[in-house]
């Protein structure tokens, strides 16, 4: 199947997760996750319709930067961010979705500063609290929150998580469920610079599951690109 035949049979696939979970298709973001994909296959699902392109690695975000690899649609990072490679994030990309630190939060703020610009971010969760996994843990993302505060020029814009890889069916529901939980919560609460209107979750093989609990951003590589080469 070509890139634009997967694209609508996915947006099919969220459309029936979105009307099951009382929501429309047209609610959830759609990022394309393109790590190790060329510039072409990349051009090819942006104008096949997805919402946004999610880069892992700063060299290939650089690289297909200068290619225009992502023209028309929004860019996100969504790997994790090394503290020596925030200068070439920042302002390059419309959001980072793995902020996991407070000391990556300075520095993307810092950065930020200096390019005169309010960097939107995600804050990374590791609700499942696997070792394998960067986050924050849930327990402590109100005090992360709550010192986030003094970070003049980024906006909390919501939650990332990712999921154990050995998780299943049961687990990941359960996992979900506990996330939204956690974004619902954080919501209702006042913080400075903090929006939380993103709850990014699922990918490829639990995107369905991840709708029907709350998510309304998915990040979806290989069933858009069939495989990675």
């Amino acid at each position: 199947m070509t890139i634009r035949e997967n694209i609508a049979r996915l947006r099919a696939e969220i459309d029936s997760a979105a009307k099951l979970s009382g929501r429309a298709g047209s609610d959830i973001t759609l990022v394309a996750a393109t790590k190790t994909q060329s510039s072409a296959d990349i051009r090819a699902a942006i104008e096949a319709g997805v919402d946004a392109s999610g880069e892992n690695r700063v060299q290939e975000l650089c690289e297909k930067l200068e290619a225009g690899a992502y023209a028309g649609a929004d860019i996100h990072f969504i790997g994790h961010l090394q503290k020596n490679k925030v200068r070439k994030v920042v302002g390059a990309v419309d959001l980072i979705q793995s902020v996991d630190s407070l000391a990556l939060l300075s520095d993307i703020d810092r950065v930020a500063g200096e390019l005169k610009i309010t960097q939107d971010v995600l804050i990374q969760v590791n609700i499942g609290k696997d070792p394998d996994k960067f986050g924050v843990h849930a327990s402590a993302l109100a005090a992360f929150l709550a010192q986030a505060g003094v970070y003049s020029h980024v906006c909390l814009r919501g939650l990332m998580t990712m999921l154990p890889l050995e998780a299943d069916e049961a687990e990941t529901r359960g996992l979900f469920a506990q996330m939204y939980e956690v974004f619902v919560d954080t919501k209702a609460k006042t913080y400075d610079n903090v929006r939380m209107d993103i709850l990014s979750m699922g990918m490829s093989g639990d995107f369905f599951d991840a709708i029907l609990e709350g998510a309304n951003m998915i990040r979806v590589g290989s069933t858009i690109f069939s495989s990675r080469k």
